[in-house]
């Protein structure tokens, strides 16, 4: 019933006013006298208010106090709370939509993108090389070299690095680069040597050394392949995961994300979160999913940590099953075009069994990377498994919410199946706009008709939350509404076989980045939507989303974000 009501009114437009002819008696004059103000903490008057509440869309004004809107209505409306300490904000006409909500990011990669080697936004292999060089010659006490960002994709030389390049640039350090999508990393002969990797070295469950022609590795290191490296490079200490996730948040609200689904994490780390919540120096609100593993058998025996204000939550534990498009580890049915692979599966439906059994009776919601057909088709499987395994009386929950992660390539059966088996697929439109450029050497034209299946998966029934999935993408929420609904890059370019009838509605691509991602972490009935009684998140925008053209969504600026009632940014 939930889910309906969530789904009603998707396509018939936030923009539509609701008006209706009422005969009023003339008001007496005792009803004429001044009524007593409340004041409000904030009041935001003068705003383009999108509320995503079918029954009540658009407003001009808002108060908010005690950390939950009290009002949502007309500017004459608001006045009554206008009073006494109440900070009270002119929007002069900006937009105002409920708190952005980012369904699938990894927020710790986030903070260290900001304040360690950041190679986002590379757009050469020459152009990286220099980078890499100048950040090691800058910091020549640095025992290792490590960075993330790097995407081949963009590049006018369409390839990966290899180790003898970065062995030019820091020949006497261990180089440790991450692809962007964190499904591979490249590394140079000394890291090479560190961990005894060599041509004979047996590929990993699940992971893919690669090799040159004379059958020596080139450096690149895909999926589980990286474990061979990992353990070798110093760990970060508490401080400096504290001080990345305090970074991250501090971005996110500058952009207007107001909540954060973190897509994998540890106790450790919950911990830290805890602790920047107390202090004060957590800008927005986390949904954290526990690693499948040591923390996701911790978070079953003991359950999930709720928070009653939903600031911070833990009840979710996150699988990864197979890899990236762009690494050629996403695992499909049919070979790839251009490479004689399947790609990589992490797990089989028999092994996920035990767990997904405990977590369907503990009450803990699940969520599984897929990103291939295939991947996709036995995530399914294993949760069918469950679901049939665990009798609805002796689960925790009468709605798991379960997800699939990404649910990038689709066979059209298995589309029917998300809907059958009440399967979230959480999705990050920016993928899209990015693989445009290689998916089709990937897969071949016609594999596109299963891929990114937005508008199809809503026509039949389905909650899609969006996200970014940064850093694997920049994490910028302008991007996510714009590859939404433009289905085009930001140059505005759609290459061949891409399917721009996918594209949603601008009132779906909304729901995607608020209620939908609320209702995929059982938040619907207190976020995702300007509601009296719910919390008090809101991002202001100074360009309307909802009526410009596409082309200048980009240029538009985060200019208020708001998060439980307080202020978190201004312009």
């Amino acid at each position: 019933m939930i889910k309906k009501m969530l789904l009603a009114g998707a396509t018939v437009g936030l923009l539509a006013a609701c008006s209706a002819e009422q005969t009023e008696e003339p008001a007496s004059e005792e009803a004429m006298a001044p009524a007593a103000c409340t004041p409000a903490d904030i009041v935001l008057t003068n705003g383009a208010v999108y509320t995503v509440d079918d029954n009540n869309p658009n407003a001009e004004a808002i108060a908010i106090k005690d950390h939950k809107f009290i009002f949502v209505g007309s500017n004459d409306g608001a006045a009554e709370y206008a009073c006494g300490d109440a900070n009270v904000i002119d929007l002069g006409g900006q937009a105002v939509f409920p708190g952005l909500i980012e369904s699938h990011g990894h927020i710790a990669g986030v903070g260290f993108r900001e304040v360690n080697l950041n190679l986002q936004g590379i757009n050469s292999l020459a152009e990286m090389l220099a980078a890499v060089k100048e950040y090691a010659d800058a910091n020549p006490d640095l025992p290792w070299i490590v960075g993330r960002g790097w995407i081949e994709k963009v590049w006018p030389e369409k390839r990966f690095p290899t180790r003898q390049e970065l062995d030019e640039i820091v020949p006497d350090r261990p180089v440790y680069l991450t692809r962007a999508d964190g499904h591979a990393s490249v590394i140079n002969t000394v890291t090479m040597n560190m961990a005894g990797i060599t041509g004979d070295t047996l590929n990993p469950v699940g992971g893919h050394i690669n090799l040159d022609e004379n059958g020596e590795p080139t450096g690149m290191l895909i999926d589980t392949a990286m474990r061979y490296v990992r353990p070798l490079i110093p760990e970060t200490s508490r401080d400096d995961t504290k001080r990345a996730i305090r970074a991250a948040t501090e971005r996110n609200v500058k952009l207007g994300w107001t909540g954060f689904q973190n897509a994998g994490s540890s106790y450790e780390s919950f911990e830290i979160m805890k602790e920047l919540h107390a202090e004060g120096e957590l800008k927005h609100r986390i949904y954290d999913a526990m690693a499948y593993g040591d923390s996701s058998t911790r978070l079953i025996e003991e359950g999930a940590q709720i928070d009653p204000e939903d600031y911070l939550t833990v009840r979710d534990i996150k699988v990864v099953m197979d890899g990236a498009l762009g690494s050629r580890g996403a695992a499909f049915v049919e070979p790839y075009a251009d490479y004689d692979t399947r790609g990589l599966m992490r797990y089989t439906v028999e092994e996920l069994q035990p767990m997904l059994t405990a977590a369907l009776k503990a009450g803990i919601q699940v969520e599984t990377h897929a990103i291939g057909d295939d991947a996709n088709a036995k995530v399914l499987d294993a949760y069918e498994v469950a679901f049939n395994t665990v009798p609805a009386e002796e689960r925790g929950v009468a709605e798991p919410r379960w997800r699939i992660e990404h649910a990038q390539n689709i066979r059209p059966t298995d589309v029917d199946r998300f809907i059958e088996l009440d399967v979230i697929p959480s999705m990050q439109p920016s993928h899209a706009i990015g693989d445009l450029h290689f998916a089709g050497d990937r897969l071949g034209i016609e594999r596109l008709a299963n891929a990114y299946l937005w508008r199809t998966l809503i026509d039949k029934g389905a909650i899609i939350p969006g996200g970014s999935d940064q850093p694997v993408e920049i994490g910028d929420p302008r991007i996510e509404f714009y590859a939404a609904v433009a289905r085009r890059d930001l140059d505005g370019y759609s290459g061949d076989g891409w399917h721009p009838e996918y594209a949603v509605t601008r009132e779906e691509a909304l729901k995607m980045m608020t209620i939908w991602g609320a209702y995929a972490a059982f938040q619907d009935e207190t976020l995702g939507s300007i509601e009296v009684g719910k919390w008090a998140d809101v991002a202001v925008f100074d360009k309307d989303w909802m009526t410009i053209p596409h082309d200048q969504i980009m240029s538009s600026e985060n200019t208020l974000t708001i998060v439980h009632g307080e202020i978190k940014h201004q312009k």
